[in-house]
C-alpha cells in the first residue's frame, strides 16, 4: 500500500486497541489513546525505510534519503546471506529486513527500552518524530505542499505538548504499566503494532509479504506471504483508495467512539 493507506490504518488499528481495552475494563486515558494513534500512524510507514523513494525518505530531508539508502544495503545484505534455494535473486532490499515480525518486534522492544531509560527526552524524540510520519503519511497533500521545516516545527510543537500532557499523574504514562520505573513503557506497543499493519497491508498487494521471516516455508525462508493472488490488488489502486481508505476511517471512528467510551 501507500503512505497514506499505511498511516491511516496504522492510527485505525490503535484505536481499535483502544476501543478492546475499554470493552476488557482498562480504559486508556484520552492522551494515551491519542498519542498512540499518531504514533502507531508514524510507525506504519518506518517498515518502508528499505525503499528510498517511499514517503518516509522524504520526511527529515537528507537525513531519513541517508537512512533510506542504508536499511536498503542492510536489507539487501541480510536477504542474499539468509535466502534458501526457492528464494529468487534481487536487486534491492525493499520488502525484506524491516517488513518482518522480527524486525516489529525488536523495534518495539528497543523504543520501549528508550522511553523507559531515557525519560522525558527520549519521549520527546520519539514522539517528534512519529508525529512527523503520522503528518507526512495522514496529511500528505498538505505536507508535501509546504516545506519540511513547517511539518518539523508542528512535530517539535505537538510532541512537546502531547509529552507534557502525558506526564500529569493519571494522564497516560503509567498506563498497562504501573510500577515504578515502568512509565512510558507502553510506548512500543503502537510501534510493533505500526509495523505489523504496514507488513499486513503489504500482504494484501500483488508482491505479498515476507512478514514471517526467519522461518523457512518450504524452500523459502522470505516467502511473501498473502491471500490468493486474484483477491490481491497493486498499491495505489482503486481498491486501496475507493475501498480501503474510506474503511479505515469510517472503522477508526467506530474504535474511536468505544475507546472513550461515547457508546454509553
Amino acid at each position: 500500500m501507500m503512505g497514506p493507506a499505511h498511516s491511516l490504518s496504522g492510527a485505525t488499528a490503535w484505536l481499535g486497541v483502544g476501543a478492546i481495552a475499554a470493552g476488557l475494563g482498562d480504559p486508556m486515558p484520552w492522551p494515551t489513546l491519542v498519542v498512540g494513534a499518531l504514533i502507531c500512524a508514524g510507525a506504519a510507514l518506518a517498515p518502508d525505510l528499505d525503499h528510498q523513494a517511499a514517503t518516509i525518505s522524504r520526511a527529515f530531508g537528507p537525513l531519513s534519503h541517508l537512512a533510506c539508502k542504508f536499511i536498503d544495503s542492510l536489507s539487501h545484505v541480510t536477504y542474499k546471506a539468509t535466502r534458501m534455494s526457492g528464494d529468487p535473486r534481487r536487486a534491492g532490499g525493499h520488502r525484506t529486513l524491516t517488513h518482518t515480525w522480527l524486525w516489529a518486534a525488536l523495534l518495539g522492544v528497543g523504543f520501549s527500552a528508550l522511553a523507559v531509560y531515557g525519560g522525558r527526552w527520549a519521549v520527546l524524540a520519539i514522539l517528534f518524530v512519529h508525529v512527523v510520519l503520522a503528518v507526512d503519511g495522514l496529511l500528505w497533500r498538505q505536507a508535501r505542499a509546504s516545506s519540511h521545516v513547517l511539518v518539523w516545527l508542528l512535530g517539535a510543537t505537538s510532541a512537546w505538548m502531547l509529552a507534557d500532557v502525558l506526564d500529569d499523574p493519571g494522564n497516560g504514562k503509567a498506563w498497562l504499566f504501573t510500577e515504578p520505573g515502568q512509565h512510558y513503557m507502553w510506548i512500543g506497543m503502537p510501534i510493533v503494532l505500526g509495523a505489523l499493519v504496514h507488513c499486513l497491508g503489504d500482504a494484501l498487494t500483488v508482491s505479498g509479504c515476507p512478514i514471517l521471516w526467519p522461518i523457512p516455508v518450504g524452500r523459502r525462508r522470505w516467502h511473501p506471504l498473502g491471500p490468493p493472488k486474484f483477491m490481491r490488488f497493486r498499491a495505489g489502486s482503486w481498491v486501496e483508495i475507493k475501498i480501503l481508505t474510506p474503511v479505515f476511517f469510517v472503522a477508526g471512528g467506530a474504535c474511536a467512539v468505544g475507546a472513550l467510551g461515547l457508546f454509553g
